[in-house]
């Protein structure tokens, strides 16, 4: 047991380049250090994709070694990718148009085609990634106008995640903010109101007496709780 230990350890020094490499990978990647395979491909990101079909059981004979070590996320491993790693598919995208033109050669048409595509897969959309992230509704800012640091989002720049027409959160269904009116509009305007409620709450006590009573004869308009006490103890309401 000792010895195969030492013998992993040596290969694993080979393998990472020496000590500073071992260190770096059994830091950030817990049992990767000793996990040793054959180079299957690189993304765009950087991550790097590993398979051993000898020495793991299935399951766990594909794997990523990432390329940002401190700020991995599972969705930082495009599609295609993840696709190879839960075995979905048999040839990893660095050889899918090799594995493409092998398969092609089973085809047997049974009558002359026009169709633009010579295989099923047809048209597929460009891959494309923020940073290095494929699932959007990741991309938006922190708080109103401070961006986002983890996935590099500057300041004040659009939210990049995906909403549904008609949402409140969608550019294109936000209303416009407009006011209904104002209440010093005669004079230039300073309170503005948006509803009746808003108005409501901006309008002084005496605009709302002129409201209430617009004739000013206390027998045609409502009279309030405290004066109706008033008028209940036998008192006289003040005439203004």
């Amino acid at each position: 047991m000792v010895l195969g230990l030492i013998e992993n350890f040596r290969a694993a020094l080979k393998y990472r380049g020496g000590w500073k490499g071992l260190y770096n990978h059994m830091y950030a990647n817990g049992d990767f250090p000793f996990k040793m395979g054959t180079y299957m491909g690189c993304d765009a990101m950087g991550n790097r994709y590993y398979e051993n079909r000898v020495d793991y059981p299935f399951g766990q004979h594909r794997w990523v070694e990432p390329a940002d070590v401190h700020n991995f996320d599972a969705t930082m491993v495009p599609p295609e990718w993840h696709g190879w790693m839960l075995s979905m598919n048999d040839a990893p995208p660095s050889q899918e148009d090799e594995h493409f033109e092998k398969m092609k050669q089973r085809i047997q048409p049974g009558a002359p085609s026009d169709a633009p595509f010579d295989h099923n897969i047809g048209y597929q959309n460009e891959l494309y990634n923020f940073n290095g992230m494929h699932n959007q509704s990741q991309i938006r800012s922190r708080g109103y106008g401070i961006g986002n640091s983890i996935v590099g989002l500057p300041p004040h720049a659009p939210d990049a995640y995906y909403t549904q027409p008609g949402s409140p959160y969608n550019p294109a269904f936000i209303r416009k903010f407009e006011y209904e009116g104002d209440l010093d509009e005669a004079k230039g305007g300073g309170r503005p109101y948006k509803n009746d409620l808003w108005k409501e709450r901006l309008m002084t006590a005496a605009e709302k007496e002129a409201k209430a009573n617009p004739s000013g004869d206390l027998a045609t308009r409502q009279l309030t709780p405290k004066e109706e006490a008033i008028l209940a103890r036998g008192g006289t309401l003040p005439t203004k």
